[in-house]
């Protein structure tokens, strides 16, 4: 903090100092989503393409659900309808991994399966002359020839998950938006919003600008 200080004054130093410092939580809970949305999106990934008919339509209806509800609209619920109506408090860290989590695995689970369904049937057909069964032909034909259609809109969504966080501000999450709020209502000079905001967005740029640059690149390798 004092280098913050001394090198842009106060409150301006003190200012940039904790937003930076408030940066790192949006990316411990961007990383919480990704990896556990990830990972319940493999789950209904495969749902979605196993030939079980039951478990076809419980995996549309959560995609179904999750991606027509709105993520606002999932914190509201995750961290202030439910603990209003059980009378329990919940923490915001909790109330917001969850709703994000909930989020993002059904929009992931969708690019894979749509990256699944772009290779072409033959390559089933193929693997089935082999002898092989579903998995060992999902593991050693299909997966690596899908992979390369879903790795850059993977990147790509998480990029939205990042600034998907900043909603979170409205449960309570100490996160980037909701410290640069903070110091954009205060009344202490040199903190109006016209500074706090270009700040503020400097820094969601810093995250996301890199990984909007992979996406690219890797989508251009992939049409190559």
């Amino acid at each position: 903090m004092d280098g913050f200080i001394s090198m842009f004054g106060e409150p301006q130093g003190i200012i940039i100092s904790q937003l930076i410092w408030a940066t790192q939580y949006t990316i411990y809970l961007s990383a919480i989503a990704f990896l556990g949305g990830g990972l319940f999106g493999i789950l209904i990934t495969l749902f979605r393409i196993l030939p079980i008919r039951l478990l076809n339509t419980a995996a549309y209806i959560y995609i179904w659900l999750f991606q027509s509800l709105p993520l606002l609209m999932l914190l509201f619920l995750l961290g202030l309808g439910i603990p209003k109506l059980f009378g329990q408090d919940i923490d915001p860290w909790i109330a917001a991994s969850v709703a994000l989590i909930l989020f993002t695995s059904a929009y992931l689970a969708e690019v894979w399966r749509g990256a699944i369904s772009a290779i072409p049937q033959s390559q089933w057909e193929a693997a089935e002359a082999l002898n092989l069964n579903f998995f060992q032909t999902l593991r050693l034909v299909i997966l690596p020839q899908a992979v390369k259609f879903s790795v850059a809109p993977t990147i790509g969504f998480l990029i939205q998950i990042i600034k998907g966080t900043s909603l979170c501000y409205i449960i309570g999450f100490q996160d980037l938006m909701l410290i640069g709020k903070r110091w954009a209502n205060s009344p202490v000079p040199g903190s109006e919003p016209f500074i706090i905001f270009p700040i503020m967005a400097l820094l969601y740029f810093c995250l996301c600008y890199p990984l909007a640059r992979l996406a690219k690149h890797i989508e251009n390798k992939t049409i190559i």
